[in-house]
């Protein structure tokens, strides 16, 4: 019987750990050249490895793209037979190779450099062909692969993705990426709906918005409540928002057996109710209702004026969460 399969499988993230922790060490001025290269570029950054840093490659390419260095993958083969002419002279060529004498990505070196591209490469050998024939050179060497014949690349591509979030990362704060820059570039997923979804874009407007007088009695604000299905009514004075009455004060009101006949909405309202303008991002609002154990907000404009309303089911419903 061979070792147990728990143990197999323990003994390999150990090992991939320690070769990552073996990076800090790396990072040195070699590293800083290379970022503040990269954040100089005024082209694109063309990552290019073989076989299984091929595919580290792409990871790193999507990564730096996502977080507002544009790049993108190509492949050996492929540059050596015409794909080569895509990259112009304001371009950045970030080769990755662990023996750094991949035949296929040394055959590029002329053709890149007669362009006079600058590379940056990312090996396990620093005397390397692709090593020396680089302006910057990123040691991502490992002391053993995590396969037991120390054969398949394990630790060494892990070790090289792992440098490659630290150079995305790295550059986030020299290119001043916000968060916002990262929602623009990623429209369809979770954060970008939250960042670039407005409370204007969700609210209920015009008819759909339960408005009441403050001398409207409080059964006949309870119609309004329920037909506009909101959980709430909004009291104005003068066009302007005077406060708001949830579900919430409704249960409230029950278990103090208020006389629902003859009180007007404006005694058992809440005065100075929290509330949000329509441009600002729904996440704000979401925020504010997190923060306040709300689950409803008057939409205003600079004049105190209702233009809306939002509930934390329309949040839902827009998939912010």
């Amino acid at each position: 019987m061979g070792k147990p399969v728990t143990e197999i499988a323990k003994a390999v993230i150990q090992t991939e750990a320690d070769s990552i922790l073996l990076l800090k060490d790396r990072i040195d001025q070699k590293f800083d050249g290379a970022c503040h290269l990269l954040a100089a570029c005024k082209g694109k950054v063309i990552l290019i490895g073989m076989g299984k840093s091929g595919h580290i490659a792409k990871k790193i390419a999507s990564t730096l793209s996502s977080t507002g260095t544009p790049s993108f993958y190509m492949h050996p083969g492929e540059a050596g037979h015409g794909d080569l002419g895509v990259i112009t002279g304001n371009d950045v060529v970030i080769m990755i190779s662990y023996s750094g004498e991949s035949d296929e990505m040394i055959s590029l070196l002329p053709g890149i450099k007669r362009i006079n591209v600058p590379i940056i490469s990312m090996t396990g050998n620093s005397n390397s062909s692709i090593g020396m024939s680089s302006q910057f050179h990123i040691d991502v060497s490992v002391k053993k692969e995590a396969c037991p014949n120390n054969l398949a690349p394990t630790s060494s591509t892990t070790a090289a993705l792992v440098m490659g979030d630290a150079i995305a990362i790295s550059l986030i704060n020299l290119n001043n990426f916000s968060s916002d820059d990262f929602a623009m570039s990623h429209p369809s997923g979770a954060l970008g709906r939250r960042l670039l979804t407005f409370v204007s874009s969700i609210m209920k407007s015009g008819e759909d918005i339960p408005i009441v007088s403050k001398a409207e009695l409080l059964i006949d604000s309870l119609l309004v409540m329920s037909e506009k299905a909101l959980g709430m009514v909004l009291i104005v004075e003068n066009h302007k928002l005077l406060g708001i009455f949830t579900d919430g004060d409704l249960r409230r009101a029950i278990e103090s057996n208020i006389n629902f006949q003859e009180l007007t909405i404006e005694e058992v309202m809440t005065r100075d109710c929290k509330s949000i303008e329509a441009h600002e991002p729904a996440l704000i609002a979401m925020q504010l209702m997190e923060k306040y154990s709300i689950t409803s907000l008057p939409v205003i404009d600079s004049n105190n004026q209702i233009v809306g309303a939002i509930t934390m089911h329309i949040l839902i419903q827009a998939k912010l969460f």
